[in-house]
């Protein structure tokens, strides 16, 4: 039966990593800012990269929000540059920074950040944004985490009752799969 339950929990985290979720997506607007960097909010003087961004008061969560990840895409525009939007169709950025009260957008890019989706001489755009959490691969490997611990698997097993784990779930239907509990 230990057998079966390891398989279980391997071929349930198998599966979840690759189930699609379906993520609402918020609306607002993006304004950007010029290097350099730091000192942030979040991290003080270490140096987080550009692919960065300060959160509003909509987003900053008293201080929560330091270290979340957004994925920003451009929607709009929100004065009269006809087509703002270019480049990528989205941007990850990593939050690092307070854009205090009175900040003139939702979330303030990075200059590299906007420019990768916007054109800078619009200044400002509508953009949709959600948090970027890869939920489904963190819940996969804490599946794999508390399996491996639960019943003390070994890595080079896995792999092992991975693949039978997988014949056993094409076979569960047709209830010709039997596990030997030796």
């Amino acid at each position: 039966m230990a057998k079966l339950s390891i398989l279980l929990c391997i071929a349930i985290a198998f599966m979840l990593s690759f189930t699609l979720r379906e993520v609402v997506a918020h609306t607002g607007t993006a304004t950007f800012y010029t290097p350099p960097y730091v000192p942030s909010a979040c991290n003080g003087y270490q140096h987080d990269g550009v692919m960065i961004a300060a959160a509003s008061d909509a987003i900053w969560d008293d201080g929560a929000a330091c270290g979340r990840k957004y994925k920003v895409k451009c929607t709009g525009a929100t004065n009269q540059s006809p087509h703002p939007c270019r480049g990528k169709k989205y941007v990850v950025v990593k939050v690092v920074d307070y854009c205090p009260s009175g900040c003139e957008g939702t979330i303030d890019l990075s200059q590299e950040a906007f420019a990768s989706i916007a054109n800078p001489d619009a200044g400002k755009i509508k953009i949709s944004f959600h948090q970027y959490v890869n939920l489904i691969i963190n819940l996969s490997i804490q599946g794999l985490k508390y399996c491996l611990q639960e019943y003390d698997i070994s890595l080079a097993d896995m792999g092992r009752n991975m693949a039978v784990g997988l014949i056993g779930i094409f076979n569960f239907q047709n209830e010709s799969y039997y596990v030997d509990d030796k």
